[in-house]
């Protein structure tokens, strides 16, 4: 079986999830080039517990977690199938330490805004993953590491949040031009992937240059620091690139495609 590569997304908007616009045909692009895997796993920016989870129901529930979008962004269901059994592996990659959620979660618009654009049959089984938020980076960085053993079984890890997320310093123009210290961190991020230096970016984002005001809170970071890990030193290759309303980074990435 071809090893899966490993994708992180900088959703951005929910509205993209309605979109036709470069950065969506860039995820089309990306379904069509990864093909149909066994499973994808989702780390989602929007998914935050203590501990970690996994979703283990056959049918996961589409979730509109979100407010003040228009009513159609409501409507909209992805009716992919879930996986008990790839949940079951993706706690074992991680030394047992997973509890199985079989009714509380679904699949939140981190996963299906997503997955509508790379796979709009829903065809694909998605698991998601959460975000222990009150772990470090360097956890969350560790945890990538053991779930790149799935990969080897078919299944895709995808991380979805942003590089730069920080909704306070929003310009509601979607070409503003970026502030500058989104621009340098989205930069050192980026010059820190290629030279595959992911220790360098899994400890406190407010060490890093332009980092405190990039990364204010660290849900929508952590999500890059799984897909480092679960990379295993393959090089990275840039899907899209990108910042819009002056705060959000839309960076991004596939590792082994």
């Amino acid at each position: 079986m071809k090893r899966a590569p490993v994708l992180f997304v900088g959703h951005g908007s929910p509205m993209h999830a309605l979109a036709d616009n470069a950065f969506t045909r860039a995820l089309a692009r990306l379904g069509r080039e990864v093909g149909r895997p066994k499973a994808v796993l989702c780390v989602s920016a929007h998914w935050l517990t203590e501990g970690t989870r996994a979703t283990a129901m056959e049918k996961p529930r589409t979730i509109h977690d979100f407010y003040g979008f228009p009513a159609e962004l409501g409507t909209i269901e992805y009716p992919a199938p879930g996986s008990p059994a790839v949940a079951a592996l993706a706690r074992e990659a991680l030394g047992g330490a997973v509890k199985l959620d079989q009714a509380d979660w679904g699949l939140d618009h981190g996963a299906w805004a997503v997955l509508r654009h790379m796979y709009p049959d829903a065809g694909v089984p998605v698991v998601q993953l959460s975000v222990d938020i009150a772990r470090p980076g360097a956890h969350h960085l560790a945890l990538g590491r053991k779930l790149a053993a799935l990969r080897e079984k078919g299944i895709v890890v995808l991380g979805s949040g942003n590089v730069v997320h920080n909704l306070s310093k929003l310009v509601w123009d979607e070409r503003a031009e970026p502030h500058a210290w989104n621009a340098e961190f989205d930069d050192f991020v980026k010059r820190r992937t290629e030279k595959g230096d992911a220790a360098a970016l899994a400890g406190d984002p407010r060490g890093m240059p332009g980092g405190a005001l990039s990364v204010p809170t660290p849900d929508h970071w952590y999500p890059y620091l799984y897909a480092l890990g679960a990379a295993d030193g393959d090089p990275v290759r840039w899907e899209y690139e990108g910042l819009e309303y002056a705060s959000l980074s839309m960076r991004t990435a596939s590792f082994g495609l």
